[in-house]
């Protein structure tokens, strides 16, 4: 596969995942709003920034809404909604030829519904900033549209080398996203783990597991009997849940293990150790081993495998030179 083709599929994957986590995070914590003092909302607006990477461009002021609509619509800021849902669709306009015929029309209807609402039917930017309660809505119209083009992926594109980058870069991200979810929390949750819970921390921890689409599946195993080392259990290491870290990793090695066994390219050995690392770190691990060192510096380890794993990506399929393709 050519390197731009792949570049663009693994961009696509992971702006597309990006803006979905995004969506998922403002419309829990919008949701949460009923429920809060000003302090707990200081606290949760700003832990919803940690979680995103604090973008530069941002900031809390205060005001939930503004924030909201910044997170939504700047695209000063690379990691808003809008920035992510126009970045997903150049990368989609560019490998036209290599997606589905279904995949870009879902990819194509999701700009449109952002960029010019009056094509579809979907809000726009001045009815969203007009009245509060519309970016539920909107927000919710996004993450339809997120899965909707993540399941014709899966149902119209052949599973072939070209939809593994597409998972490559799903599971990259959300393994990230969900690591720094984690982090966003520790402070709440973690750092004193023999503390009794006082007043709403139920509702923040409901909404951690919600943040992650995590609340009903966590009920099936645990019952609705919530506890910080219980959630950290499942959203780490749990093996069958999709936004599970062991999931995501186990995922994420698997497509790069189709896209070496496609390839034959002897230089991936490199990636194969970092993946293969990361993999057995999850696998391995109980959630006691884990909350007895330190939690922070775990899920930071986690994300900086995942960085590593992602220049490991690009200079083995995206940026290497003649010389080295000759050679594999």
């Amino acid at each position: 596969m050519l390197s731009r083709v792949a570049d663009s599929l693994y961009w696509m994957s992971r702006y597309i995942e990006r803006a979905e986590h995004t969506s998922r995070l403002l419309d829990v914590n919008l949701n949460l709003m009923l429920d809060e003092s000003a302090t707990s909302a200081d606290r949760r607006w700003m832990r919803v920034l940690q979680a995103l990477g604090n973008p530069p461009s941002v900031v809390w002021t205060g005001d939930p809404y503004a924030l909201t609509q910044a997170l939504i619509f700047d695209t000063g800021n690379k990691a808003s909604i809008l920035s992510c849902i126009i970045s997903a669709r150049e990368n989609s306009r560019h490998v036209r030829e290599q997606i589905s015929t279904e995949q870009w029309h879902r990819v194509n209807s999701l700009y449109l519904q952002v960029t010019r609402p009056e094509l579809t039917g979907g809000l726009g930017v001045k009815a969203i900033l007009a009245n509060a309660e519309q970016p539920t809505e909107f927000l919710q119209h996004v993450m339809e549209g997120v899965h909707q083009f993540q399941g014709v992926s899966d149902s119209t594109m052949s599973h072939g080398e070209g939809w593994q980058f597409i998972q490559v870069g799903r599971y990259i991200e959300r393994a990230s996203a969900t690591a720094s979810l984690l982090q966003s929390y520790h402070a709440d949750l973690w750092s004193q783990p023999d503390r009794m819970p006082e007043g709403n921390e139920y509702l923040e921890w409901m909404g951690l597991l919600r943040s992650a689409t995590a609340f009903e599946a966590y009920c099936k195993v645990y019952t609705a009997d919530l506890t910080p080392d219980r959630i950290l259990e499942f959203l780490l290491l749990n093996e069958e849940f999709p936004h599970a870290l062991r999931f995501s990793i186990d995922s994420l090695q698997h497509a790069l293990e189709s896209i070496d066994g496609e390839s034959g390219n002897s230089r991936a050995e490199p990636l194969r150790r970092l993946a293969g690392r990361l993999q057995a770190m999850l696998s391995y691990s109980s959630v006691d081993e884990i909350l007895s060192g330190d939690v922070v510096a775990y899920l930071r380890g986690i994300q900086s495998e995942c960085r590593a794993i992602h220049q490991a990506i690009y200079d083995l399929y995206i940026n290497y030179s003649i010389h080295a393709a000759l050679a594999g």
